[in-house]
Parts: C-alpha cells; sequence; structure tokens
C-alpha cells in the first residue's frame, strides 16, 4: 500500500513537472517571438528610412544637375 502511494506521489510530481518545463517552454517561446516581431519592426523602419534618404538624395541631385543645365543653357 505504501509503494503504491509513492507511485501515486511520483506520478504526481512527474505531472507537475512535466507541466511547469511545458509552461516554461511556452514562455520562453512567447520571448523569442517578440523579440523577433521586435526586430523586425526595427529591421522594416531603418529600409523605410533609408529609402527616403536615397528619395531625397536623389531628387536633390535631380533638382541641382537640372539647375546646373540652366545655367549652361543645356535646358
Amino acid at each position: 500500500m505504501a509503494s503504491k502511494s509513492l507511485q501515486d506521489l511520483k506520478q504526481q510530481v512527474q505531472g507537475a513537472a512535466q507541466e511547469a518545463v511545458t509552461a516554461a517552454g511556452s514562455s520562453a517561446q512567447q520571448v523569442v517571438d517578440q523579440a523577433t516581431e521586435a526586430g523586425q519592426k526595427a529591421m522594416d523602419q531603418v529600409a523605410k528610412a533609408t529609402q527616403e534618404t536615397i528619395d531625397k538624395t536623389a531628387n536633390q541631385a535631380s533638382e541641382t544637375f537640372s539647375g546646373f543645365g540652366k545655367k549652361l543653357g543645356l535646358i
């Protein structure tokens, strides 16, 4: 009878341990997912800012060369 009680206790402890591991794994996965999402958002913002800078620079260069062309009488 005592061995049955010990066996039951062992199973309960194993079950609780498994639940704790599963919960910890889920929490860790959520942290990874959130970090990945934050990293992706940051990269998207960097890409957007870079594209905006490229566009501004291209427009300024175009305006500058257009101004030179007008001054030289080419346009």
